[in-house]
């Protein structure tokens, strides 16, 4: 599940994607729902500029502070976040608690990947201020799930 090849791109088998899928919607999501009363997102897309852009910024910034950083070293740790009740544009108010997903780059330093703020210079933790980071996916749902094969 793991592979660098281009010519032989990583690969899950259908079934094992759906069960994944289902055991999540059966478990976490149905308890979520249930206890918080709503009807929490199960999934959230971005478009890859957006992915493409958030990579290159994290290489370019860590470059920036560490010229010896190999992308290797690099990577990206995604939370499971919530909206607060009341959201504040740009995020729609019908995202209001829902599930989403905050993207913070890593750093890899003796075997451990550290969340990672190359805007506070080479600290391995993210202290306050402005942290780079991702949010704001579309949410299926409020969004339509037809287009969803899982």
């Amino acid at each position: 599940m793991n592979n660098l090849n281009l010519n032989d791109p990583n690969t899950l088998p259908v079934d094992f994607i759906q069960n994944l899928v289902d055991n999540y919607r059966n478990n976490q999501l149905e308890c979520i729902n249930q206890n918080m009363m709503m009807d929490d997102a199960h999934s959230i897309w971005f478009d890859l500029s957006t992915l493409k852009s958030f990579i290159t910024e994290i290489e370019t910034q860590a470059q920036i502070i560490d010229p010896n950083v190999q992308n290797d070293d690099l990577g990206i740790r995604f939370y499971y976040a919530a909206y607060p009740g009341t959201p504040v544009l740009p995020i729609p108010s019908d995202y209001a608690k829902r599930h989403t997903l905050v993207m913070i780059p890593t750093k890899k330093d003796q075997d451990l990947n550290y969340d990672f703020n190359p805007f506070e210079g080479k600290a391995l933790a993210v202290t306050g201020g402005l942290a780079l980071a991702q949010n704001h996916g579309t949410l299926v749902p409020p969004s339509t799930s037809v287009v969803e094969s899982y």
